[in-house]
This record gives structure tokens, sequence and C-alpha cells, in this order.
């Protein structure tokens, strides 16, 4: 029989080096949780009087520090209406191709419309974030505005879509296209017939 030849583990230094994938994990959680809140223009305060976990508590969470358990995970996630799963979401893509049929999709809204909104580029961890948009006819996202840092472009590809721009409507048809700063109260609604369908792009990543 062949001798058998084995290297010996270190145990210390596989240990070591899964340090920097946790903290890398915990950021990730943390960026997203801040995202959201951001998003609900909530305060932490806010945040925490309804999921019950301290205001300490979460501003570690969103500094990616500490080691919150799953339940806490699962409180903030309930407070703030959202799936646990977009919380830990933070598989890292290595292929720069996103299939039409593996987007992640995004619950911008938290409503029940019908509208689709699916992310096209790989992660949220570059410099802009495309997203696939389909909605409606009636679809209204009034009650739900958004505001934030950073620029907006979108392409109608289908349909009309109803741009507003702190109060002002903007109506596109397919083939228009309008860029904004995100600071601006936005939303959007489809006073057509038929389903809208384009593509928006966000810079910094937003969702």
């Amino acid at each position: 029989m062949a001798a058998r030849w084995e290297v010996p583990v270190d145990s210390s230094s596989v240990a070591a080096a899964s340090l920097p994938m946790a903290s890398r994990l915990m950021e990730q959680i943390g960026a997203r949780v801040r995202a959201i809140r951001d998003q609900q223009r909530r305060t932490i305060k806010e945040l925490a009087d309804v999921s019950g976990v301290s205001v300490g508590h979460i501003s570690m969470l969103e500094r990616g520090k500490g080691n919150p358990s799953f339940n806490t995970l699962v409180q903030i996630a309930h407070a703030l209406d959202v799936p646990l799963a977009r919380l830990l979401h933070t598989s890292e893509t290595t292929s720069p191709v996103v299939r039409s049929d593996a987007r992640r999709r995004l619950d911008l809204h938290n409503n029940s419309t019908g509208a689709l909104h699916e992310l096209l580029t790989p992660s949220l961890k570059h410099s802009l974030e495309a997203v696939w948009v389909q909605e409606p006819p009636g679809y209204n996202s009034e009650s739900t505005p958004f505001q934030h840092a950073g620029e907006e472009f979108g392409l109608i590809l289908e349909g009309q879509h109803t741009v507003w721009l702190d109060g002002i409507p903007y109506d596109l048809e397919p083939g228009d296209s309008i860029t904004y700063a995100s600071t601006i109260p936005h939303w959007y609604s489809n006073r057509g017939t038929t389903t809208v369908k384009a593509v928006w792009v966000i810079t910094p990543p937003t969702f």
C-alpha cells in the first residue's frame, strides 16, 4: 500500500482567516439595514421602539459591529416590514452576467400592486445599480416617495410612465429618458392602459 501523506492543519490559522469574512458579512448586513431604514425615513430610535431592539444594538449593527442573534435580525426585519432574506442577501457574485431568470427581486414599496422591480447588476457593491421595472396600469407610488443622495436615469421601453419630481409630473413615452437628482422627492405612476417596462439606473446603489 502506498504511503499517505497528510499535511497538518493549523486550526488557529483557519479561525483567524474566517474573522475577516465574518466581519465583512456583518458590514454588509448593517449597510443593508441602514439603507432600508434611510429609505423609509425612520430614525434609529423609531426602529428600536418598533423592533424591541435597543438603540445601541441597532447602531452597532449598522456600523458592522457586534454579533446580533438570529432573533434580533428577525425582529429588525419585521419592524422594517421586509423579508429576513433581504437583510441576509450578501452572497458575492463573481460573474458579470445576470441571467433574466436569476435576477434578485427588490421590494421597493412594500405593496401588492403587481409591480415588479428586479436588480440587473450582479450586486449592490459597485458604483451604480440598474433595475428592471414593470408597473401595471394604475400603479402609483405617491404614498411612498423616495428622497436620498445620488442621481437616477430612466429609459422607457414600453408603456406610458409618469415620473413625479417634487410634485411635478413628467410623462414619458417609449424611447424617452429622464435624469434627475435623487435628493428631489420623487415617485412614479402608470396613467396609461398598458404595463410599463423600463430600465432605471441609480448611483450610488440604494436598495
